[in-house]
Formats: C-alpha cells, structure tokens, sequence
C-alpha cells in the first residue's frame, strides 16, 4: 500500500475551504490526483502566487497586488461616497451589480465579542479616519443583515454621526422576482418598515 502521508496532508488542506467536510475535500482530492494532475498543478502555482502577491489596499483595505487597489486609483469614481462592507466578496458582488460608482472600505470581517472579534480587529480606526479625509460626504453601510452585520453597523453610524457625515444603509426587502407567499416574514416585515 502506497503512504497516504500526502493525501492526507491534501485532503486536510481541502477542509480549510469553506462548506468542505471530509468527504468534499476526498473525492477533490482523489479526483485531482486521478483525473488532473495538471489542474492540480495549476491549482497549487495559483494559490502560491496569490499567497506571496497578494496584500490589502492601503487605502480601503481590499485584497490587491497593489500598495492601492484600482478602484481607489480610479479617477472617474465619486470619492464623496464611500460604501463599507465585510468581505472583498461583498465588494466584488456591488460592483457586478454595475449601479454604484463611489469608492469602498472593507472590514475583512465584523464585530462578533463571542469570537473575540472587537473593533481593532476589523479596523475601525482606520474606517473612521479614510471616512473623515475631507472628500467623503455619505457612508453608505452595506454590511449583511446578520446580528454581527448589523451591531457592526450600529457601532459604525454611532462612530460616524457626530462627523457630520450622511449615513445610509442598505436597503433590504423583498427579492425581485419573488413572490410574496415564498419570502421569510422577516423580509416582508423589513420590507414594510423600509417601503418608500
């Protein structure tokens, strides 16, 4: 029998992945070692070199290879509009939508004490001093409607509100495209509250 040592270090290394449990990560594992050994291949340079080259914009602390990311270096962006969010994900996942053109600061994370994540862990000063450089006029929060999400709004737009700042925060409702009997209550009750 073959030593496992290397599968198994794989296969523990799959597990680090989001929504991957053991047996995910084995049949990724054993599909690339039968099945494509050079994806495999290109799959380990591409995570090396992300791993080596990528680094957070000194300006909204997304991911970048960069010391400034290029939407920040992006003159025709509105630089009076800055939209806070969690995750670059959610960065990527506004600016696929095409409707907002201002400028972005991501937390990489959000206030949870139960996890021990406090407001130097996700950069908070940092936020409040690129939200009070002179240009930014609206602080747009657009973190999730989770209890984290929304304490680390509240705590944001308390920070915020005595500098003179408009702040604004996503709206939430009802999807497009839906119909009402298939939403949660919880969505059509927000719905009702926010309804312009």
């Amino acid at each position: 029998m073959a030593d496992n040592t290397s599968i198994e270090v794989l296969i523990q290394a799959l597990r680090r992945l989001p929504g991957v449990g053991a047996k995910s990560a084995s049949r990724m594992a054993f599909h690339l070692l039968q099945h494509d050994r050079p994806g495999a291949l290109a799959l380990s340079n591409a995570l090396k070199v992300a791993a080596d080259s990528v680094r957070h914009c000194e300006l909204c602390h997304t991911f970048t290879q960069l010391p400034v990311c290029e939407v920040c270096l992006d003159a025709r962006r509105d630089a009076t509009k800055l939209c806070v969010v969690e995750t670059p994900a959610d960065q990527s996942a506004i600016e696929r939508t095409g409707a907002y053109k201002g400028l972005y600061f991501v937390l990489m994370g959000k206030l949870n004490p139960l996890d021990g994540i406090g407001p130097k862990d996700i950069g908070l000063k940092k936020l409040f001093d690129r939200a009070c450089d002179g240009l930014v006029q609206e602080v747009i929060l657009a973190t999730n409607f989770t209890a984290e999400g929304e304490a680390t709004a509240h705590v944001i737009s308390e920070g915020l509100k005595a500098r003179g700042l408009t702040l604004t925060r996503l709206a939430r409702g009802v999807p497009v495209g839906s119909e009402l009997e298939y939403v949660d209550l919880g969505t059509i009750a927000h719905a009702l509250v926010d309804r312009r």
